[in-house]
């Protein structure tokens, strides 16, 4: 039978950018073209703000003293997190070299990339967890300069905890800039910096067209939209905490969806009867956001059989899935579209969100399908390479010089020919597909 939906979303976020692309590539193109100077004109006109672009050591010291103890140390906290599970995904990584054929060598290297852009959103919400995610895992890859860009509020600045985050986190630069104007900075080298080789890092839909459009020229971690979020759960799983996880994510934007899949009707009929409530009494910055999530984008969806909710899950490909249902392990086993995966009730998103250790730039809109989130892993080519003894090269140079000519490329088949000709003089070659 198919799948039932008790709520149904009414909008989806998929929407025309093409005004927004417009908006975009005029801005880096004036940028790129004007250099500095049209940055700061940029960044008088949208951020407001006059202090030093890039932060100075007293700039750094004076907002770092400014933040509490107790809030250092759950920075400290939440960035040793990161830093370690950082660390155990570098070290599966490593270089190697096999003996393909006798004579043969080939191999890989790990090699971080130079500079790394790493964007931290500060305009309605400060994402003091974006500057630990992005510099902390740059900073274990090994990048040479890692470049923190945060946008400062008028007459104010950045957030001295965006400060203490990046700087303990491990940024040589923090940027005091914000949207296009930033990106455009760290993508083009402006202010002294390097150019980045990648920008990573949330923002807006000016923030993510504007590393759409550089993707190429930089390497980016991926094309982001609005943060979505799914939660499985069966009868055993407690309505209260499957409604309060859904609004806590709904939070996020307007056009945030979050969905509920379930294969128990009590359960899902509950949760929607909690969620009004517990949405009416967020604040109000954080109710307008939720409001509109869960009015125009959420789904509840009751399904036959935890088979059926996986499936529905795996279509879906949530950018943060949740599964509070008997049988975790079942769960772990069969579930396959997801950017990170939250098992059982004693986790949840907003652990990972913030400070357990896992990252939280993850892929949205269904890009889970095919692509996983920002890793250490993303600051890190892994480039190859091949050595070989003279005997080792004759029977690759022999095949390479027939494939060559079969695939009409006489230049490669040339390549291979001079080889065995200067190595093996006196010996005679088939190097056609001719019998």
């Amino acid at each position: 039978m198919p799948v039932e939906y008790l709520k149904k979303a009414t909008l989806t976020s998929k929407s025309d950018s093409s005004e927004v692309n417009e908006i975009v590539k005029n801005i880096l193109t004036d940028i790129e073209e004007g250099g500095d100077k049209a940055a700061l004109e940029y960044a008088a006109k949208f951020d407001k703000y006059e202090g030093n672009v890039e932060l100075t050591k007293e700039d750094i010291e004076a907002a770092c003293a400014l933040i509490p103890q107790r809030l250092k140390d759950d920075i400290d906290f939440a960035q040793g997190n990161v830093r370690r599970f950082a660390e155990i995904q570098k070290a599966t990584l490593s270089d190697c070299e096999y003996e393909i054929q006798p004579g043969l060598i080939a191999g890989q290297k790990i090699i971080p990339v130079d500079t790394a852009g790493c964007y931290v959103p500060g305009g309605r919400y400060s994402h003091i967890a974006s500057a630990i995610m992005t510099v902390t895992t740059a900073k274990v890859a090994g990048c040479k300069q890692i470049v923190a860009c945060s946008p400062p509020r008028p007459g104010v600045g950045i957030n001295p905890a965006i400060i203490y985050a990046a700087h303990i986190s491990g940024a040589d630069k923090i940027l005091a800039m914000g949207g296009v104007q930033g990106v455009a900075a760290m993508a083009f080298g402006l202010f002294g910096l390097s150019k980045a080789s990648i920008i990573v890092g949330p923002g807006n839909q000016f923030v993510a067209e504007a590393k759409r459009i550089l993707y190429g020229r930089v390497g980016i971690d991926m094309i982001a939209g609005p943060t979505d979020s799914l939660v499985l759960a069966d009868k055993t799983a407690d309505p209260m905490v499957v409604a309060v996880d859904l609004v806590s994510q709904a939070e996020h934007g307007y056009n945030s969806p979050v969905w509920l899949v379930t294969d128990n009707r009590p359960l899902a009929e509950k949760v929607m009867e909690l969620v009004p409530g517990l949405i009416d009494d967020l604040p109000e910055i954080n109710r307008e956001n939720a409001t509109a999530a869960w009015r125009d984008y959420a789904e509840v969806i009751l399904c036959a059989d935890r088979e059926e909710m996986a499936a529905t899950s795996d279509k879906y490909a949530p950018e943060h899935l949740t599964v509070q249902a008997d049988d975790i392990d079942w769960w772990q086993d069969r579930l396959t579209c997801y950017g990170s995966l939250f098992l059982g009730e004693e986790t949840t998103v907003s652990f990972g969100d913030k400070a357990s250790g896992t990252n939280h730039v993850l892929p949205t809109s269904g890009a889970a399908n095919y692509t996983g989130g920002l890793s250490v892993h993303k600051y890190m080519k892994v480039v190859t390479w091949q050595k070989a003894t003279r005997e080792g090269s004759k029977a690759i140079a022999e095949a390479t010089a027939r494939i060559s000519r079969l695939e009409g490329m006489e230049g490669h088949a040339r390549a291979a020919d001079i080889r065995l000709h200067k190595y093996f003089p006196d010996e005679d070659f088939n190097l056609t597909l001719e019998d």
